[in-house]
């Protein structure tokens, strides 16, 4: 119900011999973590799958892995830690079954939820210190973006159903609004992409499973 934060990265970070990342003099523990390339989020997750004894969601190359081990694009068929999809991202935001229709991901009023540029002090803050949405998750939008899982593309022009996004590309989607963004773009619907080497103090992820 969090995006991963600094402790539970630098256990990673420690029991895989990764040097830690920096924290721009903010604090570490329960803020988000940032400064994260599309691959180390992906690295964090299949550690996460190992650690608990399941089958790990991605390849050396980021393709999606079956309970197998074999190249999947069917979402159902993972069984480890991963991220969400662009379409899970948003309808985890928007509430799910739940939802009340808010602009941001529990609200309206974007400061009863999220850390944006008018009320951040320019820094993340540690995850749910704000009000949580219709599902009980945090922070989804403002403090900081969210890595997808998927390449940037135009949305399909027909209806899909759990749909993985394209099957290449150069820039993969992020989600959410961060702390030194302004309030359109915290909102539900908007759609940011990067390349996968991308980083930045405001780029962070979030960790999801497919319940079978």
């Amino acid at each position: 119900k969090y995006a991963v934060t600094f402790r539970e990265y630098d256990t990673f970070c420690s029991a895989t011999g990764r040097g830690e990342s920096d924290d721009e003099g903010w604090g570490r523990g329960r803020r988000p973590m940032i400064w994260m390339i599309w691959n180390d989020a992906i690295g964090y997750c299949n550690w996460l799958s190992e650690k608990e004894g399941i089958a790990n969601a991605y390849d050396s190359d980021g393709n999606l892995l079956d309970r197998n081990g074999n190249r999947t694009t069917d979402i159902m068929k993972v069984e480890g830690y991963r991220l969400p999809t662009e379409a899970e991202w948003e309808n985890a935001a928007r509430g799910g079954q739940n939802t009340k229709g808010y602009k941001y991901a529990g609200s309206d009023d974007l400061n009863e939820v999220g850390w944006y540029d008018d009320n951040s002090d320019e820094q993340t803050h540690p995850v749910g210190e704000k009000k949580g949405n219709e599902l009980g998750l945090y922070d989804m939008s403002g403090n900081v973006v969210e890595w997808c899982h998927d390449w940037y593309g135009d949305y399909a022009s027909t209806t899909q159903t759990n749909p993985t996004g394209p099957s290449s590309g150069a820039r993969r989607v992020y989600r959410g609004g961060g702390w030194d963004y302004n309030e359109p773009f915290c909102r539900a619907a908007f759609r940011y992409s990067s390349a996968p080497a991308s980083s930045g103090s405001d780029l962070g992820f979030r960790v999801v499973r497919t319940v079978f």
